[in-house]
């Protein structure tokens, strides 16, 4: 996946974290069902809300482009963001050696490469969209009903050997406020009722269709099933699919008892 396309990744990702509460704005009977039967495995996010807070070991891997490696933390009541860094090819102040630490704390943006203190605009931006989107995709499969979400049933479709059901996923403008707004196709296994894998559009790289993939694998960690292992995917002119990165969680703890201000680096 080039700079571009994650950087607008990234974009689209942050339009999406509008709130945590629990309520889709607009859905249909069987995309409800479905929607409330992932919540009866997953325990919905009251079940995150109530771990706390949580810790864990991420390795963004986009082959040979190079790899995040970060030691992750954050808060769920207020959604505060903390990373440290001590690899960081890709996304975070590439080229450059040293241990690097971003944090989010009440919206405020801080980064510090080896203690001292990072004040370019630029590198500043990158930390918040860092911070909201590593956020994002720990907990998405928590965070379906967010307001502003709407939701279309689209039948089955047989994947290996499982017949998945389909259910489009768009979200309305005047809660994001975009003009364009990007859409997925989630798809719930039958039998476990998780998200397998969803395609999704980058309206602002002029993809309108969702034809991009990701697929997930999960894991159950102190009660919770957490998508642990992510793969992205661009087609390719063959009508298949090229793999463009593996994003792996690990060494997963909850009720650290971390408090905002320890996420404070000035």
């Amino acid at each position: 996946m080039n700079k571009k396309l994650k950087s607008t990744l990234a974009s689209f990702l942050l339009t999406m974290v509008v709130a945590t509460t629990v309520n889709a704005q607009n859905t249909d009977t069987k995309s409800a069902e479905l929607l409330d039967a992932l919540e009866a495995v997953n325990g919905g996010y009251t079940a995150l809300d109530a771990k706390k807070d949580i810790q864990y070991h991420y390795v963004y891997d986009n082959f040979a482009k190079g790899k995040d490696v970060s030691i992750e933390r954050y808060i769920f009541n207020g959604e505060q963001s903390w990373g440290s860094y001590e690899q960081h090819d890709i996304n975070l102040l590439p080229g450059q050696k040293g241990t690097a630490v971003q944090s989010l704390v009440d919206n405020k943006p801080a980064l510090t490469l080896e203690g001292k203190n990072i004040t370019d605009p630029k590198a500043i931006g990158g930390t918040v969209f860092l911070r909201k989107v590593n956020i994002y995709w720990f907990a998405m499969m928590y965070k379906l009903k967010n307001p502003g979400t709407n939701y279309k049933y689209l039948g089955t479709e047989k994947v290996g050997d499982i017949n998945y059901d389909k259910v489009s996923l768009t979200y309305s403008a005047d809660v994001t406020k975009k003009e364009q707004n990007d859409e997925f196709i989630l798809y719930f296994n039958p039998n476990t009722h998780l998200v397998d894998q969803f395609f999704f559009s980058l309206p602002a790289m002029g993809v309108n269709k969702p034809i991009l993939k990701m697929t997930l694998t999960y894991e159950t960690v102190d009660g919770l099933l957490l998508s642990t292992v992510r793969k992205s995917y661009m087609p390719d002119k063959k009508g298949g699919f090229v793999e463009t990165g593996v994003y792996t969680m690990s060494d997963i703890k909850f009720n650290n008892g971390f408090k905002k201000e320890d996420f404070l680096l000035n």
